[in-house]
């Protein structure tokens, strides 16, 4: 199964709160922080809401 990259690249602070609790969710607390997830679509419907905060590759 593929897995995404995500890195954040932008701080959560000022943003919605459903935002700020989606980039905990994902395990991301400071800009420049990466985590590896699974490619669900879950995981892929979080990485949608903060888009504009974070990177993503994919990785096989």
């Amino acid at each position: 199964m593929a897995t995404l990259k995500i890195t954040q690249i932008k701080s959560g602070f000022g943003n919605k709160q459903n935002q700020q609790d989606t980039l905990r969710t994902l395990g991301l607390k400071r800009i420049g922080a990466i985590v590896e997830r699974t490619d669900t679509p879950e995981v892929r419907g979080m990485v949608r809401t903060v888009a504009h905060l974070v990177s993503v590759e994919e990785v096989n």
